[in-house]
């Protein structure tokens, strides 16, 4: 079923299409409002049991610029950076907002990594969200709530071509085709900024 049916006439034209070459995005800048996208920022930072991973970046270990949480099925181990993360159940609370995604842009997902930027000094470096179980093509819906964050996009090939954008509390930005083939994009740093929950929700297929 083509996604535009799952989409609301509200959720359509809230949407706004990046114009980017070889690259599907989307974003939603209040998908929840920031009074509702504030409260989920307080739920979720007191229930998720965040955790400060390490990771292997030029084959030195460094501990992650951001605490983490991964959740799925037992079955649905994630790699980066040289660390597998096992998976926790999903919580009624990521259930309810899983619904809620899917619902405004067509896709399924079953998984989710939590984020938690504790301030401005936290991060994510450049990378594409092209892990092996993942499959090809993946989709990728990240919502922000809490302080906003700026978010860089690169091209791969063309290094002439970017684009920056500010993500907003509450809001939910979709990347999907070709875009981890073709394009990598990060968190930057960012002065006096506050706290910043992101939750990515996947598909992970078998490898196996």
């Amino acid at each position: 079923m083509p996604r535009d049916q799952y989409q609301s006439s509200m959720f359509q034209s809230q949407t706004h299409v990046l114009k980017l070459f070889e690259a599907d995005v989307e974003y939603w800048p209040q998908l929840y409002s920031q009074e509702r996208g504030l409260a989920l920022y307080r739920q979720l930072l007191e229930e998720v049991d965040w955790q400060q991973d390490r990771v292997t970046v030029y084959g030195k270990q460094h501990l992650a610029p951001r605490l983490s949480r991964w959740f799925g099925e037992p079955w649905m181990d994630y790699s980066y950076s040289n660390h597998t993360m096992k998976a926790s159940p999903m919580t009624p609370l990521l259930k309810e907002i899983q619904v809620k995604v899917e619902k405004c842009n067509g896709e399924r997902f079953n998984s989710v990594l939590a984020n938690y930027y504790r301030d401005g000094s936290d991060s994510n470096g450049w990378h594409s969200d092209d892990e092996p179980e993942l499959g090809r093509n993946p989709a990728i819906a990240s919502l922000s709530f809490g302080a906003p964050r700026d978010f860089h996009l690169r091209h791969k090939r063309n290094k002439d071509l970017k684009h920056k954008m500010t993500l907003e509390n509450g809001s939910l930005l979709m990347m999907r085709g070709s875009t981890q083939t073709y394009w990598q994009h990060h968190i930057p740093k960012r002065a006096h900024a506050h706290g910043r929950i992101n939750l990515t929700f996947r598909t992970i297929v078998r490898t196996y």
